[in-house]
This record gives C-alpha cells, sequence and structure tokens, in this order.
C-alpha cells in the first residue's frame, strides 16, 4: 500500500488522452487510444501533511539498490521508502507490474526501462509529474536519457542509467591460445573458431534476450520503430538486422557458440570455469562478472563493441532505466522527491554504482573514476573509458515503439522455436514484424509496415 495507515485512494485519472496529436506527435510518437472511467477513480492525490509519516512503495531489481534505499530512509524518517525486488528474469517484473496496474493497485515507484515506458504509456499506469517540478530538473540528467520519459509536454519517468556495451574478455585465455582481441564482427567470427579449436566457446546466443539482440540491430543502423503523424511505422525485418540475424545464425549453425541463457546458472558456470571467454554485455556488466565469477579476478579486460567494418565507430544500448511514478499514488509529491534524489544526489549515485547499476544518467556527482570500482578485477585496466567511448558513440536518434515487453517475448518464442525445430533467424524477424504490427492494431494504434 502507498501510505501508513490509509491505503490507495483514488489517484488522479484524466480521461484517456491523445499524447500523440498535434504538435505532440512528434515528439512522442503514440496514441493512447479510448476513453472512459479509471479503475483508480477520479480526483486529486491527497499528498502528505506536514508532519504526516508515510511511506511509499518501490518495485525494482537493480543490484544494491536497497543500499541507496535505507540512505533515504535514515534522512528522511517521515517519507519511508519500502522496498519489493522484483525478479527481472524474462520480464517477469513487468507482467506483475502490469498485472497491478490493471488491478488498480500498482506500487507508487516502479524500475522501468528505457524501451519499456511507452507500454505502461498504452496501460494509462504512469502520472505525469511535470506538476511535481520534474521538469525543472531535465538539465541534471543527459539530454537523449530523459527524453526516454518524455513524450509531448508531459514527463513520465526520471532517468537513470543507460548501458552502452562493449566486449568482456578472458585476456588470459586470449592471450594463451594467442588470440588477438577482435576489432570487427569478422575478427570475432574467426577468434570464435580458434577458441571452439581449444574446447570453448567464444559466447553463447540467448533466444529470451530481445534486449541484446535490439543492442545489436541497434549497432547495425536499424530503426524498428518510427512515426509519421499519428501512425507508426514498423521495421523489425529490415536489411540491418537481416544482417544481425544472419551473422549470429551462422555462429551458431557452425556450433561455435552455445545457444544457453545468458545470466542463468548454466551460463554463470561456464563463465567461472572459462569455457565461454567473453561476453558481449554493457556497462553494468561488470559488477555481474565480479559478482559471479570472484575466481577470475584480474583476469577480464574489457574492449570496444567489433564493428561491422574496421574502423567504423558505432555502440549500442543494452538496458538502461528510469525511475516512474505509477498512477494512483496519493503522495505524487514525495514520489518524485525520491526519484530525483536517488538518481542525483552523490552519495546515492556511488552506492548505485557500487552495486553495479550501469552508466549515470546524471550529468554531475560522480566521476570516471567512480566507475572503476572494480578496477582490479579487469587487471588494473582503466576500462570505465571503453564504455565512456561506447556512450558517444551511440546513435541517440534510435526510438522505442509501443509494447517492447512483447516484443521481446515475440522474439524469445520465435527463436527458441527456430533453434529447437528448425528455420532461419530471418523467418523470425518476418513473425515478429507481422506480429508487433497486429499487436499494435489491437491496441487502436494505427500502423504500417516498413
Amino acid at each position: 500500500m502507498s501510505a501508513s495507515g490509509t491505503g490507495r485512494g483514488p489517484g488522479p485519472r484524466p480521461a484517456r488522452r491523445t499524447v500523440l496529436g498535434g504538435a505532440a506527435a512528434a515528439a512522442a510518437g503514440f496514441a493512447l487510444a479510448g476513453c472512459g472511467g479509471s479503475e483508480y477513480g477520479e480526483g486529486e492525490p491527497k499528498g502528505r501533511k506536514k508532519g504526516e509519516k508515510i511511506t511509499l512503495t518501490f518495485w525494482s531489481w537493480v543490484p544494491g539498490i536497497d543500499q541507496p534505499v535505507a540512505l533515504w530512509n535514515s534522512k528522511n524518517p517521515d517519507v519511508r521508502i519500502e522496498l519489493e525486488q522484483v525478479s527481472a528474469v524474462n520480464g517477469a517484473q513487468y507482467a506483475k507490474m502490469h498485472a497491478a496496474v490493471k488491478a488498480g493497485n500498482p506500487p507508487d515507484l516502479g524500475q522501468v526501462e528505457y524501451p519499456i515506458v511507452p507500454s505502461f504509456l498504452l496501460d494509462d499506469g504512469l502520472l505525469d509529474l511535470t506538476k511535481y517540478g520534474a521538469a525543472g530538473v531535465k538539465s541534471k540528467f543527459e539530454g537523449w536519457q530523459w527524453q526516454q520519459g518524455v513524450f509531448g509536454d508531459a514527463v513520465f519517468a526520471i532517468p537513470q542509467a543507460s548501458g552502452p556495451m562493449g566486449l568482456f574478455l578472458r585476456q588470459d585465455l586470449f592471450d594463451r591460445w594467442e588470440i588477438e582481441t577482435p576489432a570487427t564482427w569478422d575478427e570475432y567470427e574467426a577468434a570464435a573458431k580458434a577458441i571452439r579449436r581449444k574446447g570453448a566457446w567464444i559466447e553463447t546466443f540467448s533466444a529470451t534476450n530481445g534486449n541484446r539482440f535490439a543492442g545489436f540491430a541497434w549497432q547495425a543502423g536499424a530503426r524498428w520503430f518510427a512515426v509519421d503523424g499519428d501512425t507508426w511505422t514498423v521495421s523489425i525485418d529490415d536489411e540491418p538486422t537481416r544482417r544481425v540475424a544472419d551473422y549470429w545464425e551462422g555462429l551458431v549453425r557452425q556450433k561455435l557458440i552455445k545457444t544457453v541463457p545468458d545470466r542463468q546458472s548454466v551460463w554463470y558456470k561456464d563463465i567461472q570455469t572459462g569455457a565461454i571467454p567473453a561476453w558481449v554485455g554493457a556497462s553494468w556488466g561488470d559488477a555481474l562478472l565480479v559478482g559471479n565469477a570472484p575466481k577470475t579476478a584480474g583476469k577480464w579486460r574489457v574492449a570496444p563493441l567489433p564493428q561491422w567494418k574496421k574502423g567504423e565507430n558505432a555502440s549500442a544500448n543494452w538496458g538502461g532505466s528510469t525511475t516512474a511514478v505509477f498512477r494512483g499514488t496519493q503522495y505524487p509529491q514525495d514520489a518524485v522527491d525520491f526519484a530525483v534524489w536517488l538518481n542525483t544526489d552523490p552519495e546515492s549515485i556511488k552506492l548505485l554504482i557500487d552495486g553495479g547499476y550501469g552508466w549515470p544518467s546524471a550529468v554531475s556527482g560522480w566521476t570516471d573514476a567512480d566507475m572503476e570500482n572494480h578496477k582490479e578485477f579487469f587487471g588494473g585496466q582503466d576500462y570505465s573509458k571503453v564504455f565512456q567511448e561506447a556512450g558517444k558513440a551511440v546513435d541517440t536518434s534510435w526510438q522505442w515503439g509501443p509494447a517492447t515487453d512483447t516484443l521481446y517475448q515475440r522474439f524469445g518464442d520465435a527463436f527458441t522455436a527456430v533453434l529447437t525445430g528448425g528455420g532461419s533467424f530471418r523467418s523470425v524477424l518476418a513473425k515478429v514484424q507481422r506480429q508487433t504490427l497486429d499487436d499494435l492494431r489491437n491496441k487502436g494504434l494505427k500502423v504500417a509496415a516498413g
């Protein structure tokens, strides 16, 4: 419940509005269709009276986030944050959040990744934070990340972190096997062949990891979603994505990589033993490796993401999330105050960095040195510089579309079916393209195939 002793009362619910319309069309890119009454009820949130003690609920999966929450609670005894750590396996956190929104009992705040913000807007589940001062903190954050939670003139989420991508590798094994760090995807395939001859696999293709696959497509120049007026154009089955699909299918068919899910038990064992000596990951992966392969300390390094052509400098983002406030909270101002503090306060940022939350969205309150708290694990390498440069090479014109959590599920189901029953990766793209068009039409949106 959102308030001690009071529970969740009616929250602000204007009639379902068109976020995409008129001038907002170019800025937002989608419409919330329909109208009618709210399961939350009508009326303004009551707000906190002076001296009143309240509790706000916050759902998150970010590692170590309990530490800044505890810090906040120690400094703000009148506004206690009750943290519930939710599972992030295969989108379980979003299924739970969507169910809570539909039941009329979501948390006050939630961790929502950039690609998923539009999905909750389609549910009319997020609160417009502009009247609670959110627009006034825009300058505290990286511009493109700030825009991930902005639609039209409304602010729906406070950015927390991004995930510029790079290549983690076991330098000791690469050196022992006399394999050069791959600078291109062709060199990556050559390295995969050399590693396979040594009895290991360079990587895994995780069928259910649509988020990482999106990062590969992003780097290759894909544009899955675009908007023209009030119509979404869906281009999942485009040439850059076909190139990515063909490449990874080739590695799979040659048996150069595994197909186990990444960041699960079998994969962690392979990382620990050296059966998998590399991983295309994101900046937040440093803490993941430290926490799950401690006996490999000092042996890892970070390299830039391999390029499609030698000399190019294109990167992408995997992950990155916001702190969003769900519509229906009775204490929106306190929720916004916490969200801003969580993601801008220097003490909070340091604790989040220590936990491995990604690359900070805040433009101040931290230094590059803060990002290298695992430097010894990476053999003394100034590895944060790799991700810093990767962040500069991300094409920030990439646009996420509605229902991306459903899109990831579609990819997971389709890739799994191909890996277990046959077919091509290109057939996955065509299938998911059709399904996504149908999914958006079923939500009342205008769509076109790109």
